[in-house]
């Protein structure tokens, strides 16, 4: 193709229909509905009675393809546990620079403490703010996630979250599919699975009916 020839396409494009809405300043614009498994900002949760989910077990950053996430664990303190279990997560850190959203960290972890918003909309204004803090990632006492200055949260993004995980739990194995065994979370409660998942509790084997017609 000349020049002349890739001068036309480009000038046919004006009077094509635009496929592209408005994005108005200050985040007013009009969006299209995010899809069920979309994977944005992670949060840390909390059980509902207010305990970290979090035990500082670093089997998040281990299975980590990008190496963003940093985790150091603690000793809980009998008189004063920050997790049910004996550590916590004293540190945990990610990088937004590195993260390719995977949801491998969700997968990963025991006790379902880090999960994947909807949240994907967030710019930083320098590199440190790029490293989410614990005190950034985990939710409030409310169990609501934090929400920063730099992040556009819209209505929904806090819902569904990791909803994948949450359909084939436990460790995203396809055979416990419509299968609820998610732990409640503060805040929210039991998540239900992803849409079109639907939650099946299995009926206990039929007794034997040996006795009861005399069989061998």
């Amino acid at each position: 193709m000349g020049y002349l020839e890739g001068f036309a396409v480009t000038f046919a494009k004006l009077f094509e229909e635009r496929v592209t809405g408005e994005y108005k300043a200050g985040g007013e614009g009009e969006k299209r509905p995010k899809p069920e498994r979309l994977h944005g900002r992670h949060v840390l949760n909390r059980y509902e009675d207010g305990m970290e989910k979090c035990i500082g077990c670093e089997l998040c950053a281990g299975v980590c393809p990008a190496r963003c996430i940093y985790v150091r664990g603690a000793d809980n303190q009998p008189d004063n546990p920050v997790s049910p279990g004996e550590r916590y997560g004293y540190i945990y850190e990610i990088n937004y620079l590195r993260c390719i959203h995977c949801d491998l960290c969700v997968e990963a972890c025991p006790t379902e403490a880090i999960t994947e918003s909807k949240l994907f909309e967030f710019s930083f204004t320098n590199r440190s703010d790029a490293i989410y803090t614990k005190d950034e990632l985990v939710v409030g006492d409310d169990g609501m996630p934090q929400k920063l200055p730099w992040e556009d949260w819209r209505e929904g993004d806090d819902l569904a979250t990791s909803g994948w995980m949450r359909a084939t739990a436990p460790g995203g194995d396809a055979d416990y599919e419509n299968r609820v065994a998610w732990s409640g979370e503060l805040g929210y409660g039991v998540r239900a699975p992803e849409q079109g998942q639907h939650a099946v509790i299995e009926a206990e084997p039929a007794a034997d009916d040996h006795d009861e017609h005399g069989g061998h």
